[in-house]
Formats: C-alpha cells, sequence, structure tokens
C-alpha cells in the first residue's frame, strides 16, 4: 500500500486571525481552486468550523467528469491548525492537516496531505504522470490565488 504525501509552504503578510477566518471557511475554497475543477459545495459550509463537521461537494477533477466528495473535519484547534480527512470521493485516503503559526510581519501556512490512490498497481502507474502533477498544479493555484488576495509576503 503505497501512501503518497504533499507539503506546502507559504508565507502571507496577514495576521493570524485574518488567516484562520479565512482559511477555516469553506465557502472560500471555491476562491482558491481552479475554476476548471467545477468545485461547488452542496452542504455543510453553513456554520463556523468544528470537529465532526461534514462537508459535501462535486468537483471535476479529470476528464470533465463530475465526483462527489464527503469531507469531516475531524480536529480543530481555534486559529491554529484543523484536520480534514475524505469520508467519500476520489481517493482510498485522503488526510489533510492546515497549521498557521505567526511569524515575523505575517503568517506561515503549512498544508500536509497524506493521501492513497485507489486501483492498486494501475494507480501506482498514474500517480507520477495524471494524480500528483494535478495535485501540484491545485496548490500552486492555491499559492497564487493567496499572493492575489493577501499579497505576496516577499515583496
Amino acid at each position: 500500500m503505497k501512501i503518497y504525501r504533499l507539503e506546502t509552504v507559504q508565507n502571507l503578510p496577514i495576521s493570524k486571525e485574518k488567516a484562520w477566518d479565512f482559511l477555516s471557511n469553506p465557502r472560500n475554497l471555491k476562491t482558491i481552486t481552479p475554476n476548471y475543477m467545477g468545485f461547488k459545495i452542496l452542504s455543510g459550509e453553513s456554520s463556523k468550523m468544528f470537529a465532526g463537521q461534514i462537508i459535501q461537494y462535486i468537483v471535476t477533477p479529470l476528464l470533465n467528469i463530475p465526483v462527489k466528495w464527503v469531507t469531516e473535519i475531524t480536529h480543530v484547534k481555534e486559529g491554529e491548525y484543523f484536520v480534514d480527512e475524505q469520508r467519500f470521493g476520489p481517493y482510498s485516503l485522503w488526510h489533510h492537516k492546515h497549521f498557521i503559526k505567526p511569524i515575523e510581519n505575517g503568517v506561515e501556512m503549512i498544508d500536509i496531505v497524506d493521501y492513497k490512490i485507489p486501483f492498486g498497481f494501475l494507480g501506482r502507474m498514474i500517480h507520477p504522470i495524471v494524480v500528483g502533477p494535478k495535485l501540484k498544479e491545485i496548490f500552486e493555484y492555491r499559492r497564487t490565488a493567496l499572493i492575489e488576495l493577501f499579497g505576496n509576503y516577499n515583496a
């Protein structure tokens, strides 16, 4: 069983409170997700984030085929981190940790995604060609969108 990991780190010139307010609000996911993914929240975004919260989405990650994705917010430490885990969707495993920590003149955001793709050997074969590059592309889009919204820390 192969479990992959994607880690990203981004510094933004905003307060920890502003970062938390934006990142912990599921409604803002659409803003930082590429348009071609057809991201739409079906339910679960209406309240403040809490452990046990179920959020349902529709995404079209490949070949314009819509996929239902259900995640659960499993851990929340207000202002510091939250964890979402897939309960139903395209991955065999999806465990996404979001950390926010104050640094001089802003915040450091760390995303750690541990994931497993289905289809055994075939899944492992397509990972370096399709899934891995697509995830990197999505997180690079997120990086760019956050810079457009909040500015570049290094500017």
